[in-house]
């Protein structure tokens, strides 16, 4: 019997790796050259006399209406100096973000031959969460403010699906969101369907680009949340056939199941127990079960159309 156990869970053991795994290929060749400056540190130690060596570094964060004077007063504001302090203490040393990102850019070249590795810029924003990261092709800026973990001082008033994603280990998530929304446009059709499909797209460039990432930081869930979506998977499949709501072109539709959110508003009971953006979720599983079944390129997927790519994915959710 104890042999069983034993094989039983070793064989459980491989099924979670290669799950997990999935999707994995050899970044062993591809050549990046990563280069990361560190504005926010050089700013703020700087002085009145060092200032110009800060603009000559970073001259694309100096317009002219950034005075030497509004800068000199952002530097001695005590409020700032707090926080960059208070960022410091996480993020002196960035050893981790590096190889990181040494591996999303090797991913993300490996399928896009064409991708240059942009140079990546470090710095503080006073906590805009909007712009988290911008990515701008040849430069790529990370806003280390807005990741000091979700029981920071600084978000107590933030909502709890807000700062649940306020953390180290979502930069990297970020950061490739930030490209994927550069290669994939904007859908143009107005269709719940088109509309869940193209936002299930970009997740699974986040599958490939981000392997080694667990699928709840990549949606932004809690485990809670996340199981939640796996085991009413079926359920959820069948309000949207029952009500007809996949070709509807109703934009509220966007609030309810698609804009980040804490929960999805199914007008049901225990909508607050479901995560929010729920129709990314799902069409994230559609996309997945179409790569399952059939043999395409990642350009392919990008261009093909919604209602082809939904037909041969054999989407069926099971309990």
């Amino acid at each position: 019997m104890r042999f069983v156990v034993i094989v039983f869970l070793i064989l459980l053991s491989i099924l979670s790796c290669s799950k997990k795994n999935s999707y994995k290929v050899d970044i062993s060749s591809i050549d990046v050259h990563l280069l990361i400056k560190r504005y926010e540190v050089d700013f703020y130690n700087a002085s009145k006399e060092k200032l110009q060596v800060v603009k000559n570094k970073y001259p694309f964060l100096f317009p002219k209406s950034f005075t030497d004077s509004i800068a000199i007063s952002k530097i001695n504001n005590n409020d700032e100096q707090e926080l960059f302090i208070e960022s410091q203490k996480i993020y002196k040393n960035i050893s981790f973000l590096e190889t990181q990102l040494f591996s999303v850019f090797k991913h993300i070249k490996y399928y896009n031959a064409k991708f240059k590795t942009p140079k990546v810029v470090t710095i503080l924003s006073n906590i805009d969460y909007e712009n988290r990261i911008i990515y701008a092709d040849s430069l790529l800026f990370i806003s280390l403010d807005s990741y000091l973990g979700k029981e920071h001082k600084y978000y107590s008033d933030y909502p709890k699906y807000i700062k649940e994603n306020n953390t180290q280990e979502n930069i990297i998530v970020d950061v490739a969101n930030s490209i994927i929304e550069k290669q994939i446009k904007p859908v143009s059709n107005r269709r719940f369907i088109d509309k869940i499909i193209h936002e299930g797209k970009k997740m699974f460039l986040l599958d490939l680009y981000l392997p080694e990432i667990s699928d709840k930081l990549k949606i932004g869930y809690t485990q809670e949340k996340l199981q939640w979506a796996i085991e009413n998977q079926e359920d959820i499949w069948k309000y949207f056939i029952e009500r007809k709501l996949l070709f509807s072109t109703e934009t509220k539709l966007n609030k309810r199941f698609i804009d980040n959110a804490p929960f999805s508003k199914f007008y049901l009971e225990n909508d607050r127990q479901s995560p929010g953006k729920i129709g990314v979720w799902l069409g994230w599983q559609i996309v997945r079960s179409f790569m399952q079944n059939n043999d395409v390129s990642l350009q392919e997927l990008i261009t093909i159309d919604t209602e082809e790519l939904f037909k041969k994915s054999k989407y069926k959710p099971k309990k």
